[in-house]
C-alpha cells in the first residue's frame, strides 16, 4: 500500500522557497530578513509535523501489527524509522523535535535565529526522508 506524499512534497517545497527568500537580495534589509525568517520557521513547523506523521503511517503500513507502532514513544518511533532506513540519524530528528517544540518562543531573537538555522539543516533531511518514502511507495 502506498502513501499520498503530495502534501509532504508541497510542504518541503514551501520550506525551500521560504529559505530561498531568506537568502535573497531582499533579505539584506534586516526587517525583511526577519519576516522571511518567520516564514522559514512556520514552514519548518508544519513540514516537520508532516514528516513524522507520514513516517508513522509508513511504519504502520510496514508493520505486521500496526497497533504496535501506536504504542511506541516518539523516540522509539524515530529509532525504528532509522532501523528501517527511512532516516539517517535518529538523534538529529529528536533534536528537530526539540526545536519544533520551542517555536512558540521564537519571538525571542536568539531563539528565532537558532530555530531558523535548524530549519536550514532540516530541509535537507526532510528531502531525504521524502525520497526514502517515495522509494518504498513503488
Amino acid at each position: 500500500m502506498s502513501l499520498n506524499l503530495t502534501p509532504l512534497a508541497k510542504a518541503i517545497n514551501s520550506l525551500e522557497e521560504a529559505i530561498e527568500f531568506s537568502r535573497s537580495e531582499m533579505a539584506k534589509d534586516l526587517r525583511v530578513f526577519r519576516q522571511f525568517r518567520n516564514s522559514v520557521i512556520q514552514c519548518f513547523e508544519f513540514t516537520y509535523e508532516l514528516c513524522w506523521k507520514m513516517l508513522k503511517r509508513r511504519l504502520e503500513l510496514d508493520a505486521p501489527t500496526p497497533a504496535a507502532i501506536d504504542e511506541l514513544s516518539f523516540n522509539d518511533l524515530i529509532r525504528q524509522a532509522a532501523v528501517q532506513g527511512y532516516l539517517l540519524d535518529p538523534v538529529i530528528w529528536m533534536n528537530y523535535r526539540k526545536k519544533r517544540n520551542v517555536t512558540s518562543h521564537a519571538y525571542d531573537e536568539k531563539m528565532a535565529q537558532e530555530v531558523y538555522e535548524i530549519a536550514l539543516a532540516f530541509w535537507w533531511d526532510a528531502k531525504d526522508l521524502l525520497k526514502n518514502l517515495e522509494a518504498r511507495n513503488q
